[in-house]
């Protein structure tokens, strides 16, 4: 059985890790000097590096070498630890979902003060650190107020806000980001070229689009578009395949809309919701198109849009037709739909009345006027 995507390409040092710099380069500097901490905290969204840096830097610990950036790859320490690898007997690693309790933490706090076995450390990575009960988080607290000098904790969190404080005092605290989609595209690209997949820009570019940030969530699409494609990924493969809007579409409606051509823009709409497409899908998808022309509009803000060059081109030329106050106009009609949808006893009725109230902010504007 093959390994799956996300697994096989998981970061095993630093270096690897994609768009955490901020975080990568202070942890390097701290192996490096020899200034490191008793406790970590790793927040952030899903899918960014946490879990991932966490067990890299208990290879950097652990190595026969260490406390270094590097690893050397060589030693049991690092061959046990390297991704996907058999694991050590000195990282424990603990999902706070179902090791929440107060009794596993107390079997934490207890097991901390015995030595590792083999290797310098005994290293906790914690994740959903968020998730500790109020017991098991106050009976975690004073292990990791006062360690034994062997110990050191990793606690990794997507909601860094639910840990109680007293805890948040005694750690590193490391915050995460949102993963670029240019970083992830530029990712992928390597990644197809080394599993030799033939892949379109932009089809890599929608991937990364739709992953939301999160890399390990784009490799396991990716993964999954290289089967059903096998391996060919087109962008239209993608479209299909994830069940996404094209932009054509938007594109289409809005200058439909400009035109003050309500039926043009309904039988649009008609040919989506044919397609099986939801109609709260189409009002958000809508609302972002807006939000990118108003973004186009300025110099400074166009780089805000995390879109291909060609695409952008789009959004500048259709944007330049365009009045700001329409374009505000409509995303705050946009906004409001969004939020009667749910309720609304005619949820079609009410996205093509919605449609009806944008092509008329050309009539609006001219009264105005």
């Amino acid at each position: 059985m093959s390994l799956a995507l996300y697994r096989k390409y998981r970061p095993s040092v630093f270096a690897d890790v994609i768009g955490q710099e901020h975080v990568t380069v202070p942890l390097s500097n701290a192996l490096e000097s020899g200034k490191t901490h008793h406790a970590y905290l790793f927040s952030g969204p899903r899918g960014c590096g946490k879990t991932s840096s966490a067990r890299i830097m208990a290879r950097s610990l652990n190595c026969e070498k260490g406390p270094t950036p590097n690893p050397c790859g060589k030693c049991q320490s690092c061959n046990d630890l390297v991704a996907n690898g058999p694991g050590s007997i000195d990282v424990i690693e603990l999902d706070a979902a179902t090791h929440g309790l107060v009794d596993d933490a107390r079997d934490l706090r207890d097991k901390a003060f015995f030595a590792p076995v083999q290797s310098k450390y005994k290293i906790y990575i914690i994740d959903e650190a968020h998730q500790l009960g109020p017991g098991a988080a106050n009976a975690l607290l004073k292990v990791v107020e006062e360690p034994p000098a062997h110990a050191i904790f990793i606690l990794a969190t997507t909601e860094k806000h639910k840990i109680i404080p007293t805890i948040l005092s005694r750690c590193q605290i490391f915050d995460f980001s949102r993963i670029s989609v240019k970083d992830i595209a530029a990712h992928l690209v390597n990644i197809a070229e080394k599993e030799q997949v033939s892949a379109e820009p932009e089809a890599l570019h929608l991937i990364a689009t739709k992953a939301d940030g999160a890399l390990r969530d784009a490799l396991s699409i990716f993964d999954q578009l290289v089967t059903f494609s096998n391996g060919n990924i087109t962008y239209q493969t993608v479209l299909t395949n994830l069940h996404v809007l094209d932009y054509d579409y938007y594109f289409k409606i809005v200058d439909y809309l400009k035109k003050e051509d309500i039926a043009g823009s309904i039988l649009i709409l008609n040919d989506i919701i044919e397609k099986g497409f939801d109609g709260h899908q189409f009002i958000i998808g809508l609302a972002d198109h807006f939000r990118n022309l108003l973004m186009a509009q300025d110099v400074r803000t166009l780089p805000l849009l995390e879109l291909t060059d060609q695409i952008k081109d789009r959004f500048k030329e259709q944007a330049s037709a365009w009045e700001k106050i329409q374009l505000t106009r409509a995303l705050y009609t946009l906004s409001k739909a969004d939020v009667a949808y749910k309720s609304s006893k005619n949820q079609r009725l009410l996205v093509e009345v919605t449609l009806m109230e944008l092509g008329s902010l050309q009539q609006e504007a001219e009264k105005k006027n």
